[in-house]
């Protein structure tokens, strides 16, 4: 039973990544051999011209996507982190009510929000610019990281909060110093979260960004796309050097990731 599992497990796993594979293959792929039936499983004449191209011309999309992710993380802790400690700790009025309202606005379509973001942006004077993206990514993040970090922070024992009070601490040093540090977990699982949310939109790039300096790799791809042209080995290279920075993250954080998600999920 159980090498049939093993076998069952990797042809679902081959099946799974088949098009990271795929995508890596056509990206080495010469732009006369797109075309040829059946296709080359293997990139039998390899050529670079793909990653030429993309270091020519996507660069500065890749600077303008960093940019935006790093600023929706930092965006994302400074509202969810005191706000996870105040419904966690504090306990304020209507918590509930906030908390079922997060949970609302996950619900959200992603289009709806961005048509409203286009018509506040626009009387702002927000439309294509890195700080207007960097707010609507964080709408996305902000009440995620507040339910995660919730969850996590209601774990923190109440003596050891209490232990700081005594020690002359008051909310904003025992956050500070006590309740983030305990936290590192979560706050890690909420930053890669936020950063992959912001790295990989699309949407509020598409809408809010359509013609600006400072577009995003998402649209950047979108450059080697056209009416009679279509230069797929381009665009996959670029989806494999987009890809990198996401699946280094998810290597080095992955542990702090599943001891952040499963916080809070059992209490004692």
């Amino acid at each position: 039973m159980k090498p049939l599992k093993t076998a069952v497990g990797l042809v679902l796993t081959g099946v799974m990544l088949f098009p990271v594979y795929w995508m890596i293959n056509v990206s080495f792929t010469r732009a006369g051999d797109m075309r040829k039936t059946p296709p080359n499983w293997f990139p039998v004449h390899a050529t670079l011209d793909g990653y030429r191209a993309v270091l020519d011309q996507q660069l500065p999309y890749l600077g303008v996507s960093l940019i935006v992710g790093l600023g929706t993380v930092a965006l994302t802790l400074i509202v969810a982190a005191p706000a996870g400690y105040a419904l966690a700790k504090l306990r304020p009025r209507g918590a509930r009510t906030l908390t079922f309202a997060l949970l609302v606005a996950q619900m959200i379509p992603g289009i709806i929000m961005a048509m409203g973001f286009y018509a506040i942006y626009l009387n702002l004077g927000l439309l294509n610019t890195v700080p207007g993206l960097i707010v609507a990514d964080s709408t996305l993040a902000v009440p995620f990281a507040v339910l995660i970090l919730t969850a996590f922070m209601s774990g923190i024992p109440d003596e050891l909060l209490q232990a700081a009070r005594t020690d002359g601490a008051g909310p904003l040093r025992t956050f500070a110093s006590i309740v983030l540090p305990v936290s590192r977990n979560a706050l890690i699982t909420v930053a890669l979260f936020a950063f992959l949310w912001a790295w990989s939109d699309f949407i509020f790039a598409s809408t809010l960004d359509q013609a600006g300096d400072h577009q995003p790799i998402t649209l950047g791809i979108y450059h080697y796309i056209g009416n009679n042209n279509q230069e797929w080995n381009a665009i996959m290279a670029t989806a494999v050097i987009a890809s990198i920075p996401a699946t280094v993250l998810l290597i080095i954080a992955q542990r702090y990731v599943a001891a952040g998600i499963t916080a809070g999920a059992v209490k004692d």
